[in-house]
């Protein structure tokens, strides 16, 4: 379900994401963004609970930041092929997919921290 708030870096105050589609269920974080023929600009997936992901099966690549629970950025990956996996991180409570290629185009990078705003 998408929830009508903004992810905003809040170091370079870029706007990472207008819409956020939560996977918080089992299944939800199963599937992921498989299937889909592409994120959408402006969009983004928020797993949670996550420390780690895989591109296996997907079409397109993405740009990842994995996230702490204080939504501080861990570590930031950008354009994640398909058939790709991250390792585990320590620390990490959530990983933000985007389209390829945002968090360069918004500044953002590890050690930032990210904030929902209206």
């Amino acid at each position: 379900m998408s929830e009508p708030r903004k992810l905003v870096n809040l170091r370079t105050r870029a706007v990472l994401a207008e819409r956020i589609e939560r996977a918080d269920q089992w299944w939800t974080r199963l599937v992921g963004l498989l299937g889909r023929p592409g994120l959408p600009e402006g969009a983004a997936l928020l797993i949670e609970p996550c420390a780690g992901i895989h591109t296996f099966f997907m079409r397109f690549p993405i740009d990842a930041a994995v996230l702490s629970r204080e939504l501080r950025v861990i570590r930031s990956i950008s354009n994640l092929r398909p058939f790709r996996a991250t390792r585990f991180h320590r620390g990490a409570r959530m990983v933000l997919e985007l389209p390829a290629g945002k968090l360069a185009s918004t500044g953002t990078r590890e050690g930032d921290t990210l904030a929902f705003a209206i």
